[in-house]
């Protein structure tokens, strides 16, 4: 392999279960092979590609004894510790017949929730990629808990898009797109061939079930795929056959749904971190001026505009913004303690003097404040 490749484009490719698995429960090797083919057909034009694979917990349950994927946390932890193996063996031996290598990363949310290991995700992916290997995604199931975790693979792809500033994120399922009501229940069911977003009132029609192989229905791809369009990242949900099926997805010839806009604008690492995976320390109210100053006029917090603060925080850490009525407004970075805070509210900038040395004027600096 080459030290570097040359970009053609990003891709983050997520394949669930239910693409992964026989009916039996058992990793079905020709499945995931022909993943791998269709994904070697893009990497020899050039692409990145990123893959989040589902599989473990699958690839591992029938293997001790179970029936059926269990429904246990300590029995899922049990078959994932060992699918996990299995199911990455089988992806190296099949990238290896190709000459490309994978490479394993395993992430707990966790590691987005500290900005550290946050930014050494980002990385180390850059680097692998940028060496020509694969890096192949999974939740560390069996060792997350339950109020660590990502909930399903398909949100993890989402935030992983964001953070490698993907072009497409390709959410690969066994249904050809997204429906106004369930395909399988109602034959007359309307497919949507592109949504430029994704309806809040759409997303309430979901189906929230789940296959016996997997986490994640047609509610978590759509949830995935709004949380993609924030960060940036066009998306297609849908399915496909042959070797050229991504390569399908990226002209416009995918049979799925595709969702997104080609004037799309990636969010900043920073600004990623804030909003879906900083742990605010506090409140911050504001008046009905200094909401509008954030959210229409795109300023800074000072101050003034400041009518109440609850918590507790020091220089650096992520608040909420909320409105005097309690309604969050967005997430950023504080430039003061709770304390001085608490004796600058209300103030306008020549009185800041008086309270604190501190050269910093804004109580949140735009480039570190998001909206929701």
């Amino acid at each position: 392999m080459e030290e570097e490749r040359g970009m053609q484009g990003t891709i983050v490719i997520k394949i669930g279960s239910s693409s992964l698995t026989a009916e039996n429960g058992r990793l079905d090797a020709i499945q995931l092979e022909n993943h791998v083919e269709a994904m070697v057909y893009l990497l020899k034009q050039d692409y990145r590609i990123v893959l989040v694979t589902s599989g473990a917990v699958a690839a591992g349950f029938s293997s001790l004894g179970f029936k059926r994927k269990p429904k246990g946390i300590a029995q899922k932890q049990a078959a994932a510790s060992v699918g996990q193996s299995l199911l990455m063996q089988a992806y190296m031996d099949a990238f290896k017949q190709h000459d490309y290598i994978a490479a394993q990363l395993l992430l707990t949310r966790a590691d987005f929730a500290d900005q550290h290991r946050f930014s050494n995700i980002s990385q180390t992916l850059g680097e692998l990629m940028k060496r020509g290997a694969i890096p192949i995604i999974n939740e560390n199931d069996s060792t997350s808990v339950e109020e660590l975790t990502f909930g399903d693979n398909d949100r993890l792809s989402a935030l992983v898009s964001g953070i490698i500033h993907a072009d497409m994120l390709c959410l690969f399922t066994d249904v050809n797109g997204v429906y106004d009501e369930n395909p399988f229940s109602n034959p007359n069911a309307k497919k949507y061939s592109f949504l430029s977003e994704v309806p809040d009132a759409l997303l309430k029609t979901m189906d929230q079930t789940t296959s016996d192989v997997g986490t994640g229905g047609m509610y978590s791809k759509l949830a995935a795929a709004k949380t993609a369009i924030e960060l940036g990242t066009n998306v297609f949900i849908g399915t496909g056959t042959g070797q050229e099926k991504f390569a399908d997805v990226l002209v416009g010839k995918g049979d799925g749904t595709y969702i997104g806009s080609f004037a799309k604008t990636s969010m900043s690492m920073t600004k990623q971190y804030i909003l879906y995976h900083s742990k605010p320390r506090g409140s911050i109210y504001v008046d009905n001026g200094a909401a509008e100053a954030l959210l229409k006029q795109h300023k800074s917090l000072l101050s003034a505009g400041v009518v109440e603060v609850s918590g507790s925080f020091t220089v650096g850490e992520v608040v909420e913004v909320r409105r005097e009525n309690n309604e969050i407004i967005g997430k950023g970075k504080v430039n003061f303690t709770c304390e001085e805070l608490t004796l600058l509210k209300g103030k306008n900038s020549a009185e800041i003097a008086r309270v604190t040395t501190r050269s910093k004027k804004t109580v949140i600096h735009r480039n570190f404040w998001v909206a929701m």
